[in-house]
């Protein structure tokens, strides 16, 4: 064989190599064995449902198991950071929450940077936080409330699940907009904050809508309004608090996010059948029940979102002085 030909045969198989491991070629293939879904909250929670929904429509669309793996801790930064410390193949992925905006200025000491380490995919949905007091708690609407508040400062107590939780901030957020002052309590389990708020220990809290409905139909709890920018569909009689302090919006989150590096056509695979799960009707009747607004959009559209809601949260976190080492 002359040199020629050796050199022809050689410079084939390379081309060949290079159509078979990268660009189309390589989005066709993906995936070619089980993904794992990282989800940095317990099973069963909030952001953990959503994962097992859009998981479950991976798996049937793509023909390989997408697995829910919940590592919890840290406020989710455990999880986090082990999709951050992944191999960026497309075979781990972290459910991207509203709290991945919110940690990056109540941690200090992260050891990661969320925006710049983390690949946005798609965005999936968001969800109003219920505004509820007790029964008892004499204000019938926000601007009661305020004004109320403002008449008692200090005597009004504000419940969530955590310091740094979505609904820790939102709260804040009401504060820092309209100047009241009110005492946070904390709690580990909902259990006790809403036993503690039917019976008038405490007088207010915000929580995913989603969770609230079942004891707003039952009379235990009183809505004042909802958090989102527009009336939600389920409850449409319901005012927003920004109808009352403009500019007001709050919301939980979710989405899909991969290691920073993850080849861009396995990026651009998961969304577009991400966002077919979106308009598909009965995922979107499945998501209706959880009361939430799907989302669908770019990988781009995701990134402009958290880096807003990182900026925003990163000041309400500053107002509440809020740190954890």
């Amino acid at each position: 064989m002359s040199r020629l030909s050796r050199f022809r045969g050689i410079a084939a198989v390379v081309a060949a190599a290079c159509l078979w491991g990268g660009g189309p070629a390589l989005s066709q293939a993906y995936p070619t064995r089980a993904v794992r879904v990282v989800v940095g909250f317990p099973a069963g929670g909030g952001v953990d449902v959503p994962a097992r929904l859009i998981s479950h429509w991976l798996s049937e669309r793509l023909g390989q198991q997408f697995i829910v793996e919940n590592r919890v801790g840290g406020g989710g930064n455990i999880g986090t950071e082990a999709v951050i410390r992944a191999p960026a193949d497309g075979y781990t992925l972290l459910l991207v929450s509203t709290t991945n905006a919110i940690n990056p200025s109540l941690y200090p000491d992260l050891k990661f940077d969320f925006i710049h380490d983390i690949a946005p995919v798609a965005s999936i949905y968001r969800v109003p936080f219920a505004m509820g007091v007790s029964p008892s708690f004499p204000p019938k609407t926000v601007a009661e409330l305020i004004d109320y508040a403002k008449a008692n400062p200090g005597k009004v107590n504000i419940a969530s699940p955590g310091l740094g939780t979505p609904q820790y901030v939102t709260g804040e957020l009401f504060k820092m907009m309209t100047g009241v002052n009110m005492v946070h309590v904390s709690y580990r389990e909902p259990g006790p904050m809403l036993t503690d708020l039917l019976g008038g220990q405490i007088q207010l809290m915000f929580e995913n809508l989603a969770v609230s409905i079942p004891n707003i139909k039952a009379g235990k709890l009183r809505l004042l309004a909802i958090t989102t920018a527009a009336r939600s569909e389920a409850l449409p009689d319901v005012p927003t608090v920004g109808e009352t302090v403009s500019g007001f919006e709050a919301s939980g989150w979710t989405g899909i996010g991969a290691p920073r590096g993850t080849p861009p056509e396995i990026i651009d695979k998961l969304n577009r059948e991400i966002n077919a799960a979106l308009a598909d009707p009965d995922m979107k009747a499945k998501f209706a029940n959880l009361g939430v607004t799907l989302l669908p959009g770019s990988p781009a559209d995701f990134a402009r979102h958290i880096a807003v809601e990182t900026e925003k949260w990163t000041k309400v976190v500053r107002f509440s002085g809020a740190k954890i080492q």
